[in-house]
């Protein structure tokens, strides 16, 4: 089974520059988790909030630090996962653009 979550928007900070620091910005987060669906599921709903808190709480410098800290925390939490494709986009911070950092993770089982 995968379970996808297209275009979740909210605001947080995120960023190395100045302004980054101190205004929170729009970000979009897009994940595809492939796990393993035998009676037991993952609930969307738990991902999302789990996501959100993470970006909100832990107000990272780099996405790319953001990736990794969500890709851990969502394997920890639901051990029925194989994989995870996680992307996230800051849409505002250049004009005429929007930038992404994404990966592919691949659980150890």
């Amino acid at each position: 089974m995968t379970i996808h979550i297209e275009d979740l928007k909210f605001q947080c900070i995120i960023g190395i520059l100045d302004f980054e620091r101190t205004t929170p910005q729009d970000v979009i987060i897009n994940l595809a988790i492939e796990y393993d669906y035998q009676k037991n599921f993952i609930n969307y709903a738990d991902v999302v909030e789990i996501v959100k808190n993470m970006m909100k709480k832990n107000k990272f410098l780099l996405i790319e630090d953001a990736l990794e800290n969500i890709n851990l925390k969502l394997i920890k939490e639901f051990n029925t996962i194989k994989s995870i494709h996680l992307k996230i986009t800051k849409p505002s911070i250049l004009k005429g653009c929007k930038v992404s950092v994404s990966n592919y993770y691949k659980t150890q089982s």
